[in-house]
């Protein structure tokens, strides 16, 4: 499978990983990695603002990915499979934006302006 083809389908997985997020049968450590991964997917937010040349577009292109791909290695594949057959068509119309997803990514990047202005000024 190609690269473009493991990614596409990565992507996919992420509606199968919000309701793995909500599965009882997903172990705890499962649960984490997916709230981090759909909170960063569905944030209207990037960790590194698609503005910025070529790093901008890296969260997309490897970030994302590599989240995904290691949030399904900690849920066991009967699970995934059952998640991914209930998520067939949930996000037909494109993933769902919600600001709130957005809260833990501007926390780190104020925690990051607080840590330079300390730097710079201590």
């Amino acid at each position: 499978m190609k690269l473009k083809e493991q990614a596409k389908k990565l992507k996919a997985d992420i509606p199968a990983l919000f309701l793995a997020l909500k599965d009882k049968d997903t172990p705890i450590i499962a649960k984490i990695f997916a709230g981090i991964t759909v909170g960063y997917a569905l944030s209207p937010i990037d960790l590194i603002p698609d503005f910025i040349p070529i790093l901008g577009y890296l969260d997309d292109v490897i970030l994302l990915p590599v989240l995904v791909a290691l949030t399904i290695k900690f849920i066991p594949k009967d699970v995934m499979e059952k998640n991914r057959k209930l998520s067939e068509g949930l996000w037909k119309d494109g993933k769902p934006k919600k600001w709130y997803y957005a809260i833990p990514i501007v926390i780190i990047w104020l925690l990051i302006i607080w840590l330079i202005i300390k730097a710079i000024w201590l």
